[in-house]
């Protein structure tokens, strides 16, 4: 059973690549990267690991400090599992300490849900994630809602925001951001209280 020295690995998913990096599919990618500025330092290369990583400390000084490892798999979205897994491995993270920030289509735009364990919903990036290690970890669902008219799921994952839906966005990664630190400061009830909307 983890305890509250163990470190937390916080897996922004998404696709490398500057052509993604504005997608619905990337939005984990976001929130990974305001976490990485508040914490105030750069990604690295992971040792052993297809990922970028970035190790520090999130929560005010003292007890509610927590010991974080942030992640950017390298790997395409589909293949989340091996890096993570690796990660996990290299930095002895219990199950329950790793949480995945993801874009979740049957949730509204902007709308954050956080849990522990599940089914993948048809994400590739948790299908992947729960295959290499099983579902005992926590989400953080960023809702992105269901494509319009008769557009494919892949396509409108793999498409930037809408202009209207950026207007919000920065706004609504700094919450989703805001969610992890309560996670790991408050533990799940509280957070999903004061988040789950």
């Amino acid at each position: 059973m983890s305890d509250a020295t163990d470190p937390w690995l916080i897996v922004g998913l998404g696709n490398p690549g500057p052509e993604y990096a504005a997608n619905r599919h990337n939005v984990g990618f976001m929130v990974a990267d305001l976490l990485a500025e508040r914490i105030g330092g750069k990604f690295k290369r992971a040792p052993k690991a297809q990922a970028q990583v970035l190790e520090g400390r999130i929560g005010p000084p003292g007890p509610l400090s927590r010991r974080v490892v942030v992640a950017k798999p390298l790997s395409y979205m589909n293949l989340s599992g091996g890096p993570v897994t690796a990660l996990r491995d290299f930095y002895k993270v219990p199950l329950d300490h790793v949480v995945a920030v993801h874009d979740e289509l049957d949730i509204d735009y902007g709308t954050l849900r956080l849990k522990l364990g599940g089914g993948d919903n048809g994400h590739n990036g948790l299908k992947s994630m729960t295959k290499s290690m099983g579902p005992g970890y926590h989400r953080i669902r960023f809702g992105i809602g269901r494509p319009p008219g008769r557009m494919q799921v892949a396509d409108f994952v793999l498409k930037d925001f809408s202009s209207t839906e950026r207007k919000e966005l920065a706004f609504l990664v700094d919450r989703a951001a805001d969610s992890v630190e309560c996670l790991l400061a408050e533990g799940l009830e509280r957070a999903q209280g004061a988040y789950n909307s």
